[in-house]
């Protein structure tokens, strides 16, 4: 299951232009399955940066608004899009110049394959 859905992460990442890199982690930011073009930032991958979106969600979440689902952060040369699917979290790093909206679509078409790898991942000790 796992080599198919990184298979089809890596269909997508050539389907997007300016699409670097499609990771799927556990809340803590410990990568599940990913797909990762060499221009993907190598900071960006590391857990300590992913781990991240959880307190910022969280924060979000507190603003009044309803529970957060999507952060969007642009930076200088890269935008980052994390999707809150918990247990799950799905980190898009594309290009600052990426559409951004392209990225956001892909949500629909992933989604599908997060039912079994979330079910795994809430069962992890």
């Amino acid at each position: 299951m796992v080599d198919d859905l990184r298979k089809y992460l890596n269909h997508l990442l050539e389907k997007v232009n300016g699409l670097h890199c499609i990771l799927i982690t556990d809340r803590d930011g410990v990568p599940v399955v990913r797909a990762v073009t060499e221009r993907a930032p190598p900071l960006a991958l590391r857990p300590n940066f992913i781990s991240t979106f959880g307190m910022a969600t969280d924060q979000a979440s507190k603003l009044g608004l309803g529970r957060n689902k999507t952060i969007i952060s642009m930076f200088s040369s890269y935008q980052v899009i994390q999707m809150n699917k918990l247990p799950l979290v799905i980190t898009f790093i594309g290009s600052d110049n990426c559409n951004t909206g392209h990225i956001l679509s892909l949500e629909t078409q992933i989604e599908p394959f997060l039912k079994d790898l979330a079910a795994v991942v809430a069962d992890a000790p």
